[in-house]
């Protein structure tokens, strides 16, 4: 979900989005009925606003495959509430850094700050099959974001696109690596959880941040 400015989504019980195209009909016969926590939007909105930023809030966004292609596995039945926060693919990892710092204090309040995207990601280099090899450019900013996650580095992290190897490579646009900052931001020290390559060049790779 790409805005200027943060926006909170708010809808009570929001939707299903298909927003992508030429996959199996199946993924689009699949819905999450989790619904939406408006209270805890608000909350988000407060301590925003109290960082410096200027949220907005959308009361009709529904789920995009950002959140339901994750949580339809962690949650199947949909019993979880979620509030959606967009990304500003404009702006910087720094950016999105401070947006975790203010969303932090929710880890206290019982709420799962999960941030959704892909450790790379270039659909130019989409692989004839699920299992084909990983190219090396994308091993080698995959090993490196690891590495430099691990070392608590986040100078480093913050400027990768001029230190990793291949970083315009494996993110062409920013907004797929962007989530990972925030959940950095409001998380602090990171740890490796898992880890696999999908269609080639496509890195499942994903982190928990205590």
């Amino acid at each position: 979900w790409l805005t200027a400015h943060p926006t909170i989504s708010k809808a009570a019980n929001p939707e299903t989005i298909y927003d992508f195209g030429e996959f199996p009909q199946s993924l689009y016969e699949l819905t999450h009925p989790a619904p939406g926590e408006p209270a805890l939007a608000e909350r988000i909105a407060d301590l925003l606003s109290q960082a410096g930023f200027t949220p907005r809030f959308n009361d009709k966004r529904g789920y995009d495959h950002g959140v339901w292609t994750p949580l339809v596995l962690a949650d199947p039945n949909g019993e979880i509430p979620i509030v959606q926060i967009s990304v500003q693919p404009h702006d910087t990892p720094q950016h999105h850094l401070y947006l975790g710092n203010a969303l932090s204090p929710l880890r206290e309040e019982g709420v799962l700050i999960l941030g959704s995207g892909a450790a790379t990601h270039n659909l130019w280099s989409f692989g004839d099959s699920y299992d084909a090899p990983p190219p090396k450019w994308a091993v080698e900013f995959d090993d490196w974001l690891a590495e430099t996650i691990a070392q608590k580095d986040i100078q480093s992290l913050l400027n990768y696109r001029n230190r990793a190897p291949f970083a315009s490579k494996n993110h062409p646009t920013e907004e797929h690596l962007f989530p990972l900052f925030v959940a950095l931001g409001a998380g602090g020290t990171g740890r490796q959880i898992h880890h696999n390559f999908t269609y080639g060049a496509f890195s499942m790779a994903a982190y928990a941040f205590d």
